[in-house]
């Protein structure tokens, strides 16, 4: 995603001279399209009437309509983008419909080579109101995303390449609700930029991303919207005793961090949330190597904190009325001389064994230490930790949703609302005591793996064990941080999954207090 610039403006649509204005007619219960008053309309007529354009979802119309000397169009080209029968759409369905005719909007942009585009809101406006605009302009951001820092230059300048959208002019007509699109578009902006941060941190290779960089991406926000960034080094989890975390990094070259992250709300006495992503940035396995093929991916395995991390830039610019804290503990997992193998046992921060069964399963460890530090010292209302945990949940729930575990039915229904809003759908799992059983060690308090069987949900009552009596959710983002379920404003790899729910949460956190 580009710096793109997103203005307001009522001037008439048909004195846009950039590169491509853009329509969203829908249709009514009538079968009838609704698109407002347009620029072309006679050869969009003509469209409609050959049957060239219907209005349903997905279904598109380019024109060239510069050639009309007699009304003297501007802009070189007009595309049409049908919504189909939002009526019949709740308020999820429809935001989530706009976002992706805004990632349409951004592959015809892409494929034309159009960076200035016009939008008319009199549709949108009509059939979704502001939240509609907020939700396109979304989608656009999101759809309009690519990583090519490792690409040469001449690569960049190849013949037909795309930088991407530069500029969107969004004509309002003198709506009389302009403050408040201007509100929705800046919350998109917002939300979007964060989650294209994600993408970039989790398509960086493990090389390029360490757990240093999380420290000075953390200490850059921190300084840009004065919040308070402490970042722990080994010897400070030596001195906590974080044996999880410590071990995990015994066979990496790369020292670890805790990089922790805090925004206090300048209202007193508001509730707390605190935010703990997995920031595994490469997962060999260790000791217990993963398997060669795929294991290029496992440089995505720090997409749980790459979430958390960029949803605090959107909890720094809009200042809410509540605390929110991240942390991320950060490492690798190698198999160095130094690594810990399978029957190690290690002694995390509060004093809890755990037998390690498995290397491979190492994101628990690093979390669990984290959870049970962050709830100490911070003392939260709640917790919600994500992470790119287990295979398991891919098996479960596929690459369509986010599996999520808990102890608190009410943050659980919080934070399906926000993924619902937001297009990142969940599903809860059971975490019933029988589970728990299933990580019992015979020479250890617990043991790091309790075998294929519901692995999704041992590795849940894993984490369980060191969050008390707190309110608790954990998201398992395994099938849906990369590959996630195809939409028009995804790009293939890394999707930036949960960024938006988080943020979602934190900005509707009063409303459901």
């Amino acid at each position: 995603m580009t710096d793109t610039t997103i203005r307001l403006s009522r001037k008439k649509p048909e004195n846009f001279d950039g590169d491509m204005l853009i329509y969203t007619p829908f249709v009514n219960d009538k079968e009838k399209i609704i698109s407002g008053q347009i620029v072309a309309e006679q050869e969009f007529n003509d469209a409609v009437s050959i049957g060239d354009f219907d209005g349903k979802y997905g279904d598109t119309l380019l024109l060239y309509p510069a050639g009309n000397v007699k009304k003297k169009i501007a802009v070189r080209r007009v595309f049409f983008a049908g919504l189909g029968n939002v009526e019949k759409k709740n308020d999820n369905e429809t935001r989530e419909l706009l976002r992706k005719t805004g990632g349409l909007i951004a592959k015809e942009a892409g494929a034309t080579k159009s960076t200035q585009l016009g939008i008319c809101l009199e549709s949108i406006l009509s059939c979704a109101g502001e939240a509609g605009v907020e939700s396109l302009v979304e989608g656009i951001l999101l759809g309009d995303y690519r990583f090519v820092k490792y690409k040469s230059k001449s690569k960049k300048k190849e013949k037909g390449s795309f930088t991407g959208i530069k500029e969107i002019v969004i004509f309002s007509s003198g709506s009389k609700s302009n403050r408040k699109i201007l509100k929705g578009i800046k919350r998109a902006v917002n939300s979007a930029t964060a989650a294209c941060k994600a993408r970039d941190m989790a398509n960086e290779p493990g090389n390029g991303w360490t757990p240093t960089s999380f420290a000075v991406y953390a200490r850059s926000l921190a300084g840009k919207y004065k919040m308070t960034c402490t970042v722990l080094g080994k010897g400070d989890m030596k001195r906590l005793k974080m044996g999880g975390l410590l071990g995990v990094n015994q066979g990496s070259s790369e020292p670890p961090k805790l990089v922790i992250l805090e925004y206090k709300s300048p209202k007193k006495e508001a509730d707390t949330i605190l935010f703990v992503g997995k920031g595994l940035t490469f997962d060999s396995g260790g000791v217990s190597l993963k398997p060669s093929a795929g294991m290029q991916d496992m440089k995505y395995d720090m997409c749980g904190g790459a979430a958390a991390l960029s949803a605090m830039s959107v909890v720094g610019a809009e200042q809410p009325d509540v605390n929110v804290i991240a942390i991320i503990p950060a490492t690798d997992n190698m198999g160095g001389s130094s690594a810990l193998k399978p029957g190690d046992i290690i002694k995390h921060y509060g004093g809890i064994t755990s037998e390690i069964v498995n290397t491979d399963a190492e994101g628990r460890l690093i979390l669990a230490d984290s959870l049970a530090y962050g709830i100490k010292r911070y003392k939260p209302t709640c917790v919600v930790d994500l992470a790119t945990l287990t295979g398991a949940v891919i098996l479960g729930l596929g690459h369509h949703r986010t599996g999520l575990l808990g102890n608190s039915q009410e943050l659980i229904d919080r934070i399906v609302r926000a993924g619902d809003k937001s297009g990142e759908p969940l599903w809860q799992l059971p975490l019933d005591e029988e589970y728990t059983e299933q990580i019992e060690s015979d020479v250890a308090d617990i043991k790091n793996s309790g075998g294929r069987p519901a692995g999704t949900i041992t590795a849940a009552a894993y984490l369980q064990k060191f969050v008390g009596k707190i309110p608790w959710v954990h998201l398992d983002i395994a099938g849906t941080a990369w590959d996630f379920t195809k939409k028009s404003y995804i790009p293939k790899g890394p999707s930036g999954i949960a960024v938006r729910t988080l943020v979602e949460l934190v900005r509707d956190w009063k409303k459901f207090s």
